[in-house]
């Protein structure tokens, strides 16, 4: 089967515009999309993080690079048009990954107050959570 470039979606909301959140919380989308789907860093062409407006403590970005270690991966950062009735305090990511992996199996993440957008994917989403929670604490320890 040959490569294509699928694109992976993962949204998730912060409590606090502070760096410690979203850094946090980006960790944490980011390992989810990564355990869901069986992604390689190697094999991520590029990321692309959007915030709403009222996020401004720091670019998500920094979690890959400082604390994943993609040192190697294109990330833009940006801010979300605002739009009426939009959900406040998100985080979004567009992860590019070059797979073998039909799209119709890609499994996108969307956590905390962001399962309102998708609460179809809701129920998937308990197993993947515990799962990269572990492997964020592993990540943290080692990193100590």
């Amino acid at each position: 089967m040959s490569l294509a470039c699928r694109g992976v979606r993962g949204a998730i909301t912060i409590t606090a515009n502070t760096t410690e959140d979203v850094l946090a919380q980006t960790r944490l989308m980011l390992m989810s999309m990564v355990v869901a789907n069986g992604i390689e860093p190697a094999d991520i062409a590029s990321i692309w993080f959007t915030t709403t407006p009222d996020i401004t403590a720091v670019a998500p970005a920094r979690t890959a690079r400082a604390e994943l270690g993609w040192t190697y991966v294109p990330m833009l950062c940006t801010t979300e048009m605002p739009v009426d009735g939009s959900l406040p305090m998100c985080i979004r990511a567009l992860l590019h990954w070059n797979t073998a992996v039909p799209q119709a199996e890609i499994k996108h993440i969307f956590l905390g107050e962001t399962t309102k957008l998708r609460p179809d994917l809701a129920g998937e989403m308990d197993a993947i959570l515990v799962e990269a929670k572990e492997i964020v604490k592993d990540l943290l320890k080692a990193n100590r």
